[in-house]
């Protein structure tokens, strides 16, 4: 069980910043990695929609022999986790937006969400800031549109750059000093979101954490690789291999990126 890859779906190339954090911290495992990019944005879609598309994809992952699967996608871990993990017997991680410690550290009392719709309006996410953010005003952000560019390539355009303005524009007037990213896609903004925010703002994603919490549970089953290999990279898309390539790249790791008519 212990040689088995690790699983991880998302609705297009964003999981991949979860996939760096979690190859990082585990070099030695296996990894199958399924980009839904042809749903993709998930946000935008129905709770029921959500489930079904995440139902294909662990089934897709059950069956390349998965011993743990991470959903790294925001909005199917808020809408289709608990399902999940009641119906199939592997471990499940999911994505949170890391609310809590922006929370605990804010000065101003002022954090900023920024997030799907799909995310943004679930139950999950929710009980999350009323659990964790008591005495803080949070000041959500639907990021619409924003997928979409960066499933298309255009992470550095001048339209990603023109809406990331204007969805960061009332965070500033309210004074934010954090900033939640609660997309996987969105952590490949970081560099201009950096430019469009005051200096003292904090930036902060779930990565690091959910890579914590991979081993953390595979270390629980005695499920970590054992073996001094590093691990192996297989990649599935079922847009143009191209779109995900570049966020794959410039990572030590043996890699193949394959189509899939899926």
């Amino acid at each position: 069980m212990s040689n088995l890859p690790i699983g991880m779906f998302d609705s297009g190339v964003g999981g991949t910043s979860i996939w760096k954090e979690i190859h990082s911290l585990l070099p030695h495992e296996h990894f199958v990695y399924l980009a839904d990019s042809r749903n993709a944005p998930y946000g935008e879609k129905s709770p029921d929609e959500i489930l079904r598309l995440s139902i294909k994809n662990t089934e897709f992952l059950l069956n390349k022999g998965c011993k743990l699967i991470v959903v790294a996608c925001n909005t199917a871990t808020t809408n289709a986790i608990d399902y999940l993990r009641n119906t199939y017997k592997i471990p499940f991680i999911g994505i949170e937006p890391a609310i809590k410690p922006a929370a605990l550290n804010s000065k101003s009392k002022r954090v900023g969400v920024l997030a799907t719709k799909g995310t943004l309006s679930s139950t999950l996410f929710h009980s999350t800031a009323q659990n964790h953010a008591e005495g803080i005003e949070i000041i959500e952000q639907q990021g619409k549109g924003l997928v979409e560019l960066i499933e298309k390539g255009a992470l550095h355009s001048a339209s990603t750059r023109a809406l990331l303005k204007e969805f960061l524009k009332p965070m500033i007037a309210k004074d934010i000093d954090y900033l939640v990213l609660g997309c996987t896609h969105y952590p490949y903004l970081i560099p201009i979101i950096k430019e469009l925010l005051p200096e003292h703002v904090t930036i902060i994603d779930s990565g690091e954490a959910v890579a914590r919490q991979t081993k953390a549970i595979l270390e629980k089953f005695g499920n970590l690789n054992k073996t001094l290999d590093f691990g192996t990279h297989r990649f599935y898309i079922n847009t143009d291999v191209k779109v995900l390539e570049p966020f794959v790249l410039g990572v030590d790791a043996q890699k193949e990126v394959r189509f899939l008519d899926f």
